[in-house]
């Protein structure tokens, strides 16, 4: 009876929103599209192969189950290499999420080191930027809703609201064309190649003491400039180190298709 006990609240944690029934991922078919980004010398679009993504980001309820499966991801015991005095500042304890940290609501305060650990445990991993921004140029109709002038401003204004309120719980937003909730408008989310998004024309200068400027005027140098909030994302993530972490920043988990 402990035992089961037991098996029922990491059940109860591990649950994704709105049950305790494990949510599939959302299937993305391959395709192809123009990112933000320039394109590779000799490339018109950037291929896409079929991946699994979740349909919302992780949760403080699912990441205090990773938690109290792997210790060392405690906020009192993550090594300062791999998350910074930040990491998971907003619960109550380092295993108690309190009231500034529903269990519904995405987690945040989650550094790419802790992100990666969480979907290598679930075996999953991060979706990459191409990825990341091929699902997110969907809005609940289209798959690619970027030239819809309507959609790029209901972005914005996201980004143009007030910080500090307290972040609604994941899924409260319909899903988009891919059965995919929260892409805009909850929280920025970590990519696993967040600290290759912008390349300055001399490498020398990679992970020197200006790449916040260089940062800026690779901003100006991207194809689609009417895509200003998507552009926002990549500027932001690249400005970061793994071991970051910040109060609207969390993730989500992709999945590798296995031969069927």
């Amino acid at each position: 009876m402990r035992t089961f006990a037991k098996l029922t609240l990491a059940a109860m944690i591990l649950a994704p929103a709105g049950g305790l029934a494990a949510e599939a991922p959302a299937r993305i078919e391959a395709g192809s599209f123009k990112s933000v980004l320039p394109l590779t010398e000799g490339a018109d679009a950037v291929v896409i192969g079929e991946f699994l993504l979740a349909r919302r980001p992780v949760t403080n309820r699912q990441f205090l189950g990773f938690v109290l499966r792997y210790p060392d991801w405690r906020r009192d015991a993550a090594l300062p290499l791999f998350a910074d005095q930040n990491y998971l500042a907003h619960w109550e304890g380092a295993l108690t999420l309190g009231d500034a940290a529903r269990s519904d609501q995405p987690v945040t305060n989650v550094s790419w080191f802790a992100a990666r650990a969480y979907c290598g445990a679930e075996g999953g991993r991060l979706p990459t930027w191409h990825e990341w921004e091929y699902v997110a140029a969907a809005d609940d109709t289209e798959i690619d809703a970027r030239a819809n002038p309507a959609w790029r401003q209901t972005i914005l204004s996201w980004y143009s609201e007030t910080g500090g309120k307290a972040l609604p719980e994941v899924g409260g937003r319909s899903a988009n064309a891919w059965g995919v909730h929260d892409m805009h408008g909850l929280i920025w989310e970590w990519v696993d190649d967040f600290n290759a998004l912008l390349v300055s024309s001399d490498n020398r200068e990679q992970g020197g003491a200006d790449r916040m400027q260089f940062c800026g005027a690779g901003a100006a140098t991207m194809e689609d400039k009417e895509n200003y909030a998507v552009l926002m994302r990549t500027a932001m993530l690249s400005s970061l180190r793994g071991s970051d972490t910040t109060r609207n920043l969390g993730f989500r988990c992709a999945y590798d298709v296995q031969g069927e």
